[in-house]
């Protein structure tokens, strides 16, 4: 991507009211950032928005490219060749990603190992037994660098590669024991984050990372986990992404075990070992990144846009409804609905929620 393209993407991507979801209906519907960029305002004042839409500033922008380069860090773009290919995959995937480290990296195959913060010293003994055995299978192993179960898992993988995934920026580092754990990932693998250089992290975007977490990885090692952890949100989206889960069995005494074993009894695969995990990965594709569709002819999809938007006003309502069925009761061409939904979604006026459902606020 050239740099004018990548200066355009960032923008897009650090604009007001836009996440994953609505950055790839904007692609898809006007096929670059630039054009989304443009036509943004408008979106956002035919959705009903009465303030203006905050865009990033081009000057922010190359700041912020300023920055990562600064730190030997490096922005990678969904679609580029070294977007790691599993996350890509994952829908929607993230638009950025950026890399402190070697992108080479995301090749391999990875399975990720996550836990409790406060584990026992078994449990850590476990994961970072785990992590060697399967860094020494060739498998790069991702974790979160927090506390416990995650450094264990980083501190068995550092000498064959791990991938560590920050809430904040590549360049900050959490909890500060980690530095030198930090600084050998970055040396032999990669530190990777979604947000901008120098960014501290906030609790609203863990969910976040341990999306991306699940989204490299082939599968989920949950390795000491109380019931409503951030550990079994990283489980949850793993079989969202179709991903295997497996999960250390342990005591019932023990809350950090609460989790692992709640787990098992809903179907992940009961994991003592290396060995378990290898098992139960067997040899699945990898898929790959998917080309969006070409953007859809502009003019074709203004077509009577005004009576489209009241159709599927009036379709809406505050109980979610999926948009395929939103779709097929309005009758409309999918590229117009996608329109109507984004503009309302950037007004303010469209909630999404889970299986693409979206309802009015």
């Amino acid at each position: 991507m050239a740099d004018a393209g990548r200066i355009a993407w960032l923008r897009l991507a650090r604009s007001e009211g836009v996440g994953p979801v609505t950055f790839r209906d904007l692609i898809r519907r006007f096929g670059t950032a630039e054009r989304a960029l443009d036509a943004l305002p408008g979106l956002a004042r035919n959705g009903g928005r009465r303030t203006p839409l905050k865009l990033c500033p081009e000057a922010d922008a190359a700041r912020e490219l300023d920055a990562a380069a600064a730190i030997g860090a490096r922005l990678l773009a969904l679609g580029e060749p070294d977007f790691p290919p599993l996350l890509a995959a994952v829908d929607p995937a993230p638009p950025l990603l950026y890399v402190l480290g070697d992108p080479a990296i995301f090749a391999r195959d990875a399975v990720a190992i996550v836990g409790a913060r406060n584990a026992s010293a078994g449990g850590r003994k476990l994961a970072e037994d785990i992590a060697g055995a399967l860094g020494a299978c060739g498998l790069a192993v991702v974790s979160g660098l927090a506390r416990g179960i995650d450094t264990a898992a980083h501190a068995g993988s550092v000498a064959t590669g791990t991938i560590a995934v920050l809430a904040g920026g590549v360049d900050v580092v959490y909890p500060p024991e980690n530095a030198k754990l930090h600084a050998r990932i970055a040396a032999g693998g990669a530190v990777v984050s979604e947000m901008p250089p120098g960014f501290a992290p906030l609790a609203s975007h863990f969910p976040r990372r341990n999306r991306i977490i699940s989204g490299l990885a082939r599968g989920v090692v949950i390795v000491e986990a109380a019931i409503g952890s951030g550990s079994l949100i990283t489980a949850r989206y793993a079989l969202e992404q179709n991903r295997e889960v497996f999960a250390v069995p342990g005591s019932p005494l023990d809350p950090r075990s609460r989790g692992a074993n709640d787990l098992i009894r809903q179907g992940a695969t009961l994991t003592e070992s290396a060995d378990d995990v290898l098992a139960g990965l067997g040899a699945r594709p990898r898929p790959g990144f998917r080309e969006p569709p070409p953007p859809e002819d502009p003019a074709a999809a203004e077509t009577d846009l005004a009576a489209a938007r009241t159709l599927v006003l009036d379709l809406l309502g505050p109980t979610p409804v999926e948009i395929d069925e939103l779709t097929r009761r309005a009758a409309l061409p999918p590229g117009t609905v996608m329109t109507i939904l984004l503009e309302l979604e950037l007004g303010g006026r469209l909630h999404r929620s889970t299986g693409q459902r979206v309802a009015l606020l």
